[in-house]
């Protein structure tokens, strides 16, 4: 049962299988994906008679449709371009403009916390 649901749901929503996978460009896909999803939007909020009921599944669904931008985006990036999660290994940076301390990585990039004079008065500026 669990299966057909995937597949019904899938056979609708997924790009790659519905009938839009014969549209070439992604972005296009996209936005057709997304006129259809206002467009029910406003039947339902006709349905029930309310334009409010409109107002509250635009919404939703712009919510819902931003949140999978995000995480194609994230994926996308994280695949083309993994060094964007890297953390910085190439010197030192302090915490929060921490006056006691900076946090140094060693050439493995394993950080390092080394305490700074507590004579020193700190700062780039003074």
């Amino acid at each position: 049962m669990t299966t057909f649901i995937v597949n019904c749901w899938n056979a609708v929503m997924d790009h790659n299988m519905n009938p839009l996978r014969n549209i070439p460009d992604l972005n296009t896909r996209h936005m057709v994906m997304q006129v259809l999803a206002w467009m029910w939007c406003i039947v339902f909020s006709m349905y029930f008679g309310s334009m409010w009921v409109f107002g509250i599944t635009a919404v939703a669904h712009v919510i819902v449709l931003a949140a999978i931008a995000v995480t194609v985006g994230t994926f996308a990036a994280a695949k083309n371009k993994p060094e964007l999660f890297r953390l910085r290994t190439d010197g030192y940076h302090s915490v929060s403009r921490n006056r006691s301390y900076v946090i140094y990585h060693d050439e493995r990039g394993h950080p390092r916390k080394i305490y700074m004079d507590a004579d020193d008065p700190g700062g780039e500026h003074e």
